[in-house]
């Protein structure tokens, strides 16, 4: 008996601490009282309030009962009745107004989004082509540059060569013309590439007139 009384019993409530009374002088602090007062105790569920829904008038009757015609008596009361049928009716009223002017808003607003959205992908295509222009044209400039460089470089591994090699082509002499006794001309004639020197000077010796004066050509 004694240990069932005992076992009912129920333990003390552990007291509370007092706390000081503070009173905000701003929003700032009011903001930071609610602010420590929810986060002692951060496992407490926070009530959200849901978003309230947009009024409706309410729906007509399917069947209305108490119609009045115009030879039956009227109290006095039917008046108020009628002052309250004719506030809902322009509620009604109000209310279809409203939604009419609303869906049209969001009509304009949905155009304008789609005008803009065309407009930005047409600059946004234009830019791109402009910079796929100019890209183009930067990897055509270096891929010329490296194959000047190749050029040169391969000049260079040939050895020196004479002026005007590799610029005219080779002139093509009738028989006629190689026997002529006029004095020909180093710059008007052309060469290959030679790799040497040698070869060089022999390309010279085929493409000489015959009859040709050494002394009067210089190199």
């Amino acid at each position: 008996m004694a240990s069932s009384a005992a076992s009912s019993v129920r333990p003390p409530r552990p007291k509370k601490e007092p706390q000081a009374l503070i009173i905000p002088k701003n929003a700032a602090e009011e903001q930071k009282l609610k602010l420590e007062r929810l986060m002692k105790n951060p496992d407490k569920a926070v009530p959200i309030p849901e978003k309230m829904s947009e009024w409706a008038p309410r729906p007509p009757p399917e069947f209305v009962r108490d119609v009045m015609g115009s030879s039956a008596g009227a109290g006095s009361g039917e008046f108020h009745v009628y002052r309250h049928l004719r506030r809902r009716e322009y509620q009604r009223q109000d209310y279809m107004d409203a939604m009419a002017e609303k869906q049209k808003l969001d009509a304009e607003f949905q155009k304008r989004l789609e005008r803009n959205k065309i407009a930005a992908e047409e600059q946004t295509a234009k830019r791109r082509k402009k910079r796929q222009k100019l890209k183009e044209k930067k990897l055509l400039a270096k891929k010329m540059k490296l194959e000047q460089k190749k050029q040169c470089e391969g000049r260079a591994r040939q050895g020196p060569l004479l002026d005007g090699d590799s610029l005219l082509p080779l002139p093509t002499l009738h028989p006629l013309e190689r026997s002529h006794p006029a004095r020909p001309t180093h710059k008007g004639w052309g060469f290959r590439s030679p790799s040497t020197r040698a070869e060089a000077l022999h390309q010279l010796f085929e493409t000489l007139p015959h009859g040709f004066v050494w002394s009067s050509f210089s190199l």
